[in-house]
């Protein structure tokens, strides 16, 4: 489980920053600025990539697959997790394992996030402005979290024998010393 939670995380956070650098250099440097819908993306893509022919198609259908794609993975993932936490919060029978009728909360939740995430789209929020809003408020509560968890990995009555190592104290604090220089520097962005 280990192996498999590191090179996840390793894999995910590689094709994080692949992305980053490819929209920084492809659209931002070709003037595309303004980005309010997938479909901006799309378009923005087709004069980039004319050197062979129907290779702006190719990247739409590219790019429309990773965003299917991308979707049909988080919507189970996000509802989910919401799901647990919410049940285990409120101590409900939890579980995709469990039947309808012994976890209805549970599923409650799945079914109220994902129709909430679709009238989403249909209610004129902009989705691109929502994701990064709902980016930069996880930033934000991220810091006091990991101080909480910081206190609480350190704490032998809590953790008993798998209290945290140095190393991992000095990873986690290293980490709050970031989210929060990000986050202060955000706020004093916003000022100026």
């Amino acid at each position: 489980m280990r192996i498999d939670t590191i090179t996840g995380m390793l894999s995910s956070e590689v094709v994080t920053w692949a992305i980053i650098v490819v929209a920084a250099t492809s659209l931002h440097g070709n003037g595309v600025t303004e980005v309010r819908t997938a479909a901006d993306v799309a378009r923005a893509l087709l004069p980039l990539v004319h050197t062979f022919p129907n290779s702006g198609y190719l990247a739409q259908a590219l790019f429309a697959t990773g965003i299917i794609g991308l979707g049909l993975l988080a919507i189970p993932v996000l509802a989910g997790s919401a799901s647990y936490a919410v049940s285990e919060s409120l101590q409900w029978a939890e579980g995709l394992d469990q039947k309808l009728t012994k976890a209805w909360g549970f599923y409650g939740v799945i079914i109220v996030a994902t129709l909430t995430g679709l009238l989403l789209n249909f209610i004129g929020i902009d989705p691109i402005k929502a994701l990064v809003y709902a980016a930069v408020i996880n930033g934000v509560v991220a810091v006091p979290l990991i101080f909480i968890i910081a206190l609480i990995a350190r704490n032998r009555n809590i953790m008993g024998q798998f209290k945290s190592g140095w190393f991992s104290n000095l990873r986690v604090w290293l980490t709050f010393l970031g989210m929060g220089a990000a986050a202060i520097a955000m706020f004093a962005t916003l000022r100026q």
